[in-house]
């Protein structure tokens, strides 16, 4: 039996706490994207240059998904998420005083890690808060990072835009509430009572044998996921506003803004649908509407990109959202951590490496030839993830009867 302090139930404040610092969190990753126009302008940056910053950030995160989760299991999910916090606020800093690139690769690195922290150590302790609403958690958090980065991508681009100090007043905003929000997670209750003993050391990518199945199922649908989020985030902006020939940052912005609401909207539509089923219909629909983003950019209509957008968005929310609820759920309890710091290690590489190949083409190639090779590429792995999904229901099925 896991124990649960019954304390921590008086916080009722403590689970939105912990929902709302993921979102934070994500957002803070999300800053840079409306910005990433302006450092290629003003310091000559090349594509790679754009996606390299990002992948920095995806590999920072990588360190810290193989250590926080087995950290947090050991020490408590508290004092990762306070050191986490310190991280985001130092990499705000960094972001405040950079005028170069080698600045942007390590405030882009401090925000990986602190970020790849919260996700796993804020997942964790939700569970630990809540072990019997393993999926509505799961479903919950995928909503909260969504709004997150809907929130943080849009006030960027409008602080960049309309604005003092473009590069600046951004990351100063946010940074007065992720202070906020660091006062709650002082006043919270360690919500992780049952520690695991051992040293503190880098995990490994296993799971529990008994969940083998289920996590490949989740992780293929979250890596299918990732490799969208991955193009959205550091090549799309900049190219749907080449095709549009609107040169505002907010449309940039607003593109990547209304896909992360449109899958925070689908996550919660999705609440009665099988997880599984969720993640499938997803992974799918992503497929669909990556290749049908490549002729919506050829109309050079700027209606037609906001409609993919939406759609995008939802069959991200689906794919991500069902594969995050279904691993909730089976995930044992005393293998939070290193079962989540698995999942999120998997789905972080899907996101930063097809981004550096597609950033490193761009160099070679125009961004707007480039741009459906990757869709294409995703996409296929977006069905491969789709057919896995399948070929496991059946034979759950069959094993069955």
């Amino acid at each position: 039996m896991v124990a649960i302090d019954h304390t921590v139930q008086t916080q009722r404040w403590a689970y939105p706490l912990l929902l709302i610092l993921s979102g934070v969190a994500l957002g803070v990753s999300g800053i840079p994207a409306p910005l990433y126009g302006i450092y290629e302008a003003n310091w000559h940056l090349s594509p790679l240059a754009t996606t390299i910053v990002f992948a920095v950030y995806a590999v920072a995160a990588l360190g810290a998904v193989l250590v926080s989760g087995r950290i947090s299991d050991v020490v408590g999910r508290k004092p990762v998420l306070i050191g986490a916090l310190i991280a985001l606020l130092v990499g705000l800093a960094v972001f405040l005083v950079a005028d170069n690139m080698a600045m942007l690769l390590l405030a882009r690195s401090i925000h990986g890690a602190a970020v790849g922290s919260i996700v796993v150590a804020g997942a964790a302790a939700l569970l630990d808060l809540k072990p019997d609403h393993g999926v509505r958690s799961g479903q919950l958090s995928g909503v909260a990072f969504n709004i997150g980065m809907t929130i943080a991508i849009l006030g960027s681009a409008l602080l960049a835009q309309y604005a003092p100090h473009p590069l600046r007043t951004p990351y100063a905003v946010v940074a007065v509430v992720c202070l906020v929000v660091g006062v709650g997670v002082l006043a919270l209750r360690e919500p992780h009572t049952a520690r695991v003993s051992g040293p503190i050391r880098i995990a490994k990518p296993a799971v529990p044998e008994q969940i083998r199945s289920d996590f490949w199922f989740s992780a293929l649908g979250a890596m299918a996921s990732w490799s969208v989020l991955g193009v959205l985030l550091s090549l799309y902006p900049s190219l749907a506003a080449q095709q549009t020939h609107i040169d505002n940052l907010v449309f940039g912005g607003a593109v990547v803004g209304t896909t992360a609401f449109a899958a925070a909207l689908a996550q919660l539509a999705a609440t009665r649908l099988p997880a599984k089923y969720s993640a499938i219909i997803g992974d799918i629909g992503m497929a669909v509407s990556l290749l049908l983003t490549i002729p919506v950019l050829l109309t050079h209509r700027w209606e037609l990109v906001f409609v993919a957008a939406v759609l995008l968005g939802a069959t991200f929310g689906l794919g991500f959202g069902g594969s995050l609820r279904h691993l909730s759920d089976v995930v044992p309890a005393d293998r939070r951590g290193e079962t989540m710091s698995a999942f999120y290690l998997l789905a972080y590489t899907a996101m930063a490496v097809p981004t550096l190949v597609a950033g490193w083409a761009a160099t070679r190639w125009n961004l707007a030839s480039v741009f459906p090779w990757f869709a294409g590429a995703v996409a296929a792995a977006c069905l491969g993830a789709a057919v896995a999904g399948l070929l496991s229901t059946r034979r759950r099925r069959a094993a069955i009867a």
